[in-house]
């Protein structure tokens, strides 16, 4: 039998961002924040899996704001080294996919290093009063953008805390491009 996954920040408060989103608006934990959650994803444009799990990631999203969790997208690659990744890149990936939720610039990483974020996509979700309750992957598409039927796991993770206000199912850590950071001055 296998070690069981226990995510690093989980059950611990979440840290707060001020970040710039592709809509020009600032975007905090607060205004972020839905009446039963909200879930921060760390994604980038040029990522295989993350592109690999866009059209999913459109539709759980959409179907997690149904249900009062919001959602944002932060980007805390090196946009020097990864052009792809820049603002005016952000904004079209955003349009062209239809993405339902903010998608925000961590420009100077400040975000991700708080979070403990490794790899993109590499996904955080709490309750209403920001205690992280979920962190792991979308589903087990990993870069198979063919798969079909896969289990939901952040999806059935945030209905089981919305009934019982904790998730107790198995988190498997996120798999992804490791995110790019910058080179230290």
């Amino acid at each position: 039998m296998g070690l069981k996954y226990t995510p690093k920040f989980n059950a611990t408060k979440a840290p707060d961002f001020d970040l710039l989103g592709v809509d020009g608006a600032r975007w905090n934990l607060a205004k972020a924040m839905g009446p039963k959650g909200l879930v921060v994803m760390f994604i980038c444009n040029h990522c295989p899996y993350v592109k690999s799990i866009q059209t999913a990631l459109v539709k759980d999203s959409q179907a997690l704001i149904d249900m009062g969790i919001h959602v944002v997208g932060i980007m805390s690659n090196d946009t020097t080294q990864y052009p792809a990744d820049d603002y005016p890149n952000m904004q079209a990936v955003a349009a062209q996919m239809g993405y339902p939720f903010a998608y925000l610039w961590d420009e100077t990483q400040a975000v991700a290093k708080a979070y403990g974020a490794v790899c993109t996509p590499d996904i955080f979700a709490m309750d209403a009063t920001g205690i992280i309750r979920y962190r792991g992957r979308l589903n087990a598409a990993g870069i198979n953008d063919q798969a079909t039927d896969l289990r939901r796991d952040l999806l059935l993770a945030m209905q089981e805390m919305i009934e019982t206000g904790i998730v107790n199912s198995e988190q498997h850590p996120s798999m992804g491009c490791s995110i790019k950071w910058k080179e230290q001055e």
